[in-house]
């Protein structure tokens, strides 16, 4: 028996033509620093429709890649419909990647054009002779962009001799939308491309995971560079809801500013952005209380940061988890139904529970699967329809098996579907043969009352092969000291797992989306370039 439901194609030109026709008033603000300027919804589908044209007559053919190097604004969402509705495929480029990264990058995935912001033209004319694909540049705002030569062209004179009524084309659904890469932490970045189809399923999911609705008001803070800005503008202008861009003001006196002018309902951005704005509002109190979710990811939310939060501020922070390669979202950490307000906390704490549409396993060191029972631990791999089934130009088996993506995180699932993850498989630390948490170290120390910011690394040993070593960031003033810390954690973990190897620094190394560079501190180790301090033997249980 054949089913007779109607067939269609899922594309972003949908999520375009509805947002543009059933929420046309719903609004895009753009952080201008002091003040801001807005738009409309139907004014974004005017002007993608007049960008789509100028990529058009500039040559842009479907499958062509077309990079944007920007922040967080209206005009970067006009790009994010414009240039994957025309066929094309749209690569946000991160703009914290180191200069070679960001040329390897660009060069990979053979960008014909780059539109970028005038106040990141330095970063690309640094990079200018070494770019082999790229035609034309776009300069967006105002600025001057003599240093990247020949071929500039201003955003805005470009749409203004163009009509908005793009002949937008029928796309099949699995057609090539955008393309992020990963951040190269272990290797070169790896490129992950979207298609039209996993977009529109990953934004459905999205609106569900989040409860996100038309009256909200959404505060995009993660960067619009970074796996579509976690695919929240695609969900907001799907459903109605306020987009709220910060450009390049995420200092919390500057963002702060901006909540308190704008009363977002809802926020997202990595647990970084969150400790500045906690670190600010204690000091200058402000009125934040508009926001009644926050959603935060990139790397493990402290449990200290989502206390002080609600406790002192009425803020609930909500954890959630995914990758690049997941477009991101793969688990989200709401409380399941009848868990008393007392337990909450413990259940927002987790990694998060799998979203409806991912598929998710443990793995053992022999690939062969383990139970959900909260105890068993291996690596967790996932599949899906908007997980990746390959890289760009990168066959890379290593991080497949078997038709499932390798995430690298390592963890255990509950039976209600709730994972824990207690460490990068690469950040495991092992010590005389019994696995220690790197993650679980750092979420204890980032709770003492002095310390800003922690990262715990594995440093070989000449008795246990490897033991921790914990990075620390104290307070302006603090007079702490790596003995009250080592105190303070060890009656709330095994005495094996008790650092006695410390270092106060001034910051931890971080990646371009903020997760700790645990790379450049073990590189730091080697060259003898950490103040690190030994405190005495490990003990063990």
């Amino acid at each position: 028996m054949q089913s007779t439901m109607m067939d269609g194609d899922l594309t972003i030109t949908d999520i375009l033509r509805r947002g543009a026709r059933v929420y046309p008033d719903s609004r895009v603000v753009s952080c201008e620093g002091e003040g801001s300027r807005t738009g409309t919804f139907a004014q974004v589908a005017d002007r993608a429709g007049r960008l789509a044209g100028a990529l058009k007559r500039l040559g842009i053919q479907p499958g062509d890649r077309v990079g944007t190097l920007s922040w967080n604004h209206q005009e970067h969402l006009e790009a994010y419909f414009a240039i994957p509705c025309m066929g094309a495929v749209l690569h946000t480029l991160n703009l914290r990647l180191d200069p070679e990264q960001l040329a390897y990058v660009i060069n990979h995935a053979e960008d014909r054009i780059v539109l970028v912001d005038a106040s990141l033209v330095p970063m690309l004319a640094a990079i200018r002779p070494k770019l082999t694909t790229v035609e034309r540049f776009i300069l967006v705002g105002r600025g001057d962009a003599s240093a990247l030569g020949e071929g500039v062209l201003d955003y805005e004179e470009l749409l203004t001799g163009e009509s908005p009524d793009y002949p937008w084309p029928e796309i099949p659904e699995k057609t090539a939308a955008a393309m992020c890469y990963t951040t190269g932490t272990t290797g070169a970045p790896k490129g992950v491309v979207y298609s039209h189809r996993s977009i529109c399923l990953h934004s459905l999911a999205e609106w569900g995971a989040f409860s996100l609705k038309e009256a909200d008001r959404a505060l995009v803070i993660v960067p619009m560079f970074h796996v579509n800005a976690w695919g929240i503008p695609y969900t907001a202008y799907m459903l109605g809801a306020d987009l709220l861009m910060p450009g390049r003001f995420l200092q919390p006196e500057p963002l702060c500013r901006f909540i308190q002018a704008e009363k977002p309902t809802f926020a997202a951005g990595v647990p970084t952005i969150w400790q500045g704005v906690l670190q600010w509002i204690e000091a200058h109190p402000a009125d934040l209380s508009s926001m009644q979710t926050i959603i935060c990811g990139g790397s493990a939310v402290p449990r200290s940061l989502m206390e002080r939060f609600e406790k002192d501020h009425g803020l609930r922070i909500i954890q959630a988890w995914g990758m690049t390669e997941t477009s991101p979202i793969g688990a989200v950490a709401i409380p399941p139904r009848g868990i008393p307000a007392e337990e909450e906390m413990d259940w927002r704490s987790k990694t998060g529970r799998v979203v409806a549409g991912v598929q998710l396993r443990i793995v053992d060191d022999s690939g062969t699967e383990q139970p959900w029972d909260g105890e068993s631990v291996g690596e967790i791999e996932v599949r899906g329809p908007w997980i990746t089934g390959a890289y760009f130009k990168d066959p890379a088996p290593d991080k497949f098996h078997d038709g499932w993506l390798r995430t690298g995180d390592v963890g255990c699932v509950d039976n209600r579907g709730f994972i824990q993850i207690t460490d990068r498989s690469k950040d495991v630390i092992k010590s005389g043969g019994e696995w220690i948490s790197s993650v679980a170290l750092e979420t204890l120390l980032i709770a003492h009352p002095d310390v800003l910011d922690a990262a715990v690394i594995a440093v070989p040993d000449a008795r246990w092969d490897e033991r921790p070593l914990a990075s620390v960031v104290l307070k302006p003033g603090s007079s702490t000291g790596p003995e009250e810390l080592r105190a303070f954690i060890a009656g709330q973990v095994a005495k094996f797992w008790v650092p006695e190897r410390w270092a106060v620094v001034a910051e931890i190394p971080k990646t371009s989306v903020g997760k700790y560079d645990k790379k450049v501190l073990r590189a730091m180790y080697a060259d003898g370039k950490l103040p690190a301090v030994e405190l005495g033997a490990a003990q063990r249980r």
